[in-house]
């Protein structure tokens, strides 16, 4: 989607992040998509594609961000800077289905960044956590209260859906709709 900055209104995190990424550009089979470090190559293989999907405003700022957190190193898969929000994207890739363990990484992510890397003058970091499936009722229960701004969990493919696929999905949302 296209974002028209305006003097009047500021930019939101919710106005740039997308629900659905499609990372059709990387040029895999759904079969090779089964671990995580294959389509994180692959996107920073095509960094320019990448932040195009993206959006604008997105600034590369490490792969694979080590973190100490007590005695313990974890590694944030992608950090961006936003030049328009002033602040820190993280970015997890998960292959397969949200799950509320996916969410409560990220907070952890996000809750250290907040704490330790957050500069005068920067906003609060953002998360994004990439999935192939989620199910709204869970994101929204395991999504923190009061971090909706803060945390966005999208969806991603690696190869657009079948004529089938989309027929299918298309029949079941007019059902949702009518009833």
């Amino acid at each position: 989607r296209l974002i028209q900055q305006s003097t009047e209104s500021p930019v939101t995190p919710a106005d740039l992040i997308k629900n659905v990424y499609s990372f059709e550009f990387l040029d895999l089979p759904q079969k090779a998509a089964a671990k995580e470090s294959t389509i994180e190559q692959k996107l920073l293989d095509h960094l320019q594609e990448f932040l195009q999907e993206m959006g604008h405003g997105f600034c590369l700022e490490g792969r694979q961000k080590r973190i100490l957190i007590g005695q313990e190193y974890y590694f944030v898969d992608v950090v961006f800077y936003h030049r328009i929000l002033k602040c820190h994207v993280l970015i997890e890739l998960k292959v397969g289905d949200f799950t509320y363990a996916d969410a409560g990484q990220l907070t952890t992510y996000l809750n250290y960044f907040k704490a330790k890397m957050t500069e005068p003058g920067d906003n609060p970091p953002i998360g994004i956590l990439l999935v192939t499936n989620k199910d709204e009722a869970l994101a929204e229960y395991a999504t923190p209260s009061g971090m909706d701004q803060q945390m966005f969990i999208s969806t991603y493919a690696v190869q657009l859906p079948t004529k089938e696929q989309l027929q299918q999905f298309l029949a079941g949302e007019l059902r949702r709709c009518e009833s």
